[in-house]
């Protein structure tokens, strides 16, 4: 196969530019992440607050993400993208404003990420649905791959650049960086030749917000997808929360072993993002989302267990590959399942259970560490995450057979 065939998306013309728009401003975002965290720590030496400001980007989606895909099918997603990523230049220039004049707070950074991430429950149901309209179904996977290896690479790289920032610029450059790098998408989309579809027999708004509900739970395939990431959301990928713990308490490692931690992770996701692109496509998507999710379910639950640093590294690489893996090719099955009317509906059901059950998931699981500790806690969710892998292994099965017979 040949290397145009592995990476095909990319021989589109639109989508290289909305692919490499994407890879500096997702390097921004990754560097506004880590310089918010640093300053929400520094203001006041507080898990709480880091807590708290991180609740206050993710509770948006799980509030607005199913408006965001009624949005998203009701007016040409390419606009709707051009807004929310102009939008999302206010909060990077004033985190740098408030930093540089030394006015800013924490109630400033937890309002300015609430902003964010209000806009984000519109912004990421229009991003999911517009990449099959610039690819079409032949090149979806690959793409949805490219994509997914765009964010992990610049969870690498993104990070590395915010710590040479402060270092050498000062703080509020990430920022101001960021703010910059939401142009790089702005210019990319404004190139693009695309004329996206726009749902035309709107049904009134509540309608429209059932329709899509209802579709996802009458397509028992794509039910069984979302719930099986809802498991995940809530119970398994919370994991990255904790990490900071292991390092600390049950590795002592410290916070170099802290980073080998996460760029463990970092590293696991890139490779099962590459390895999907490289595929081009993958021909059994349900037989391959059993084995993915099984593995990331299972090296979760070795890494809870371990207390030898080299084996948490591999596990966590290893459940990295099998979490991206899951559901990039989960991603592109539902997206492959539903017509262009609902698409932007559907795919904020999915936004919905992967990102907006993510703050609920991390309460659960930290309530649960202060009663039996962080490892027993992750290896509980481990092993319902397990349950749920093979149920979910089961139940494809179960349908296969049903066809054939």
């Amino acid at each position: 196969m040949a290397t145009g065939e592995r990476f095909s998306a990319l021989s589109l013309s639109d989508f290289r530019l909305f692919w490499f728009g994407q890879l500096i401003s997702l390097s921004g975002t990754w560097m506004q992440s880590v310089a918010q965290a640093w300053l929400v720590y520094s203001l006041t030496k507080s898990p709480f607050y880091l807590g708290l400001v991180a609740a206050a980007g993710s509770l948006p989606i799980l509030t607005f993400s199913l408006l965001g895909g009624i949005v998203a099918d009701r007016i040409q997603k390419r606009n709707l993208l051009l807004i929310t990523q102009a939008l999302s230049i206010i909060p990077a220039l004033s985190l740098g404003i408030l930093t540089g004049m030394d006015l800013i707070t924490v109630w400033h950074v937890a309002l300015l990420a609430t902003f964010l991430g209000t806009v984000n429950a519109f912004d990421i149901p229009a991003r999911q649905a517009f990449v099959i309209e610039i690819v079409g179904k032949e090149h979806l996977t690959n793409a949805i791959a490219l994509n997914s290896a765009a964010f992990n690479g610049a969870r690498i790289v993104g990070p590395v650049i915010a710590g040479l920032a402060i270092a050498y610029l000062g703080l509020p450059a990430c920022f101001f960086l960021n703010a910059l790098s939401f142009v790089a998408v702005i210019i990319a989309l404004s190139k693009m030749k695309i004329q996206d579809y726009v749902q035309k027999d709107s049904k009134g708004l509540m309608k429209d917000f059932m329709e899509g509900i209802h579709f996802v739970k009458s397509k028992p395939e794509i039910y069984s997808i979302i719930l099986l990431i809802a498991v995940f959301s809530l119970l398994g990928i919370p994991y990255i929360t904790f990490l900071p713990v292991f390092a600390g308490e049950v590795l002592q490692a410290g916070p170099k072993g802290y980073g080998f931690l996460v760029g463990a992770t970092g590293v696991g996701a890139l490779s099962g993002a590459l390895f999907i692109a490289f595929r081009g496509d993958i021909q059994q998507k349900k037989r391959f989302m059993s084995v993915a999710a099984l593995c990331f379910s299972c090296f979760l639950l070795v890494f809870s267990l371990s207390r030898i640093f080299y084996l948490s590294i591999a596990s966590l690489v290893m459940l990295g590959w099998g979490m991206v893996s899951f559901l990039a090719t989960a991603n592109s099955f539902i997206q492959l399942s539903v017509s262009d009317s609902i698409r932007g509906r559907v795919m904020s059901v999915y936004a919905l259970v992967f990102l907006g059950f993510a703050p609920l998931g991390n309460s659960l699981i930290g309530m649960l560490a202060d009663s039996i500790g962080t490892s027993k806690a992750l290896s509980v969710s481990a092993v319902i995450c397990i349950i749920g892998s093979v149920l979910f292994m089961l139940r494809n099965h179960r349908m296969q057979i049903l066809k054939e017979d």
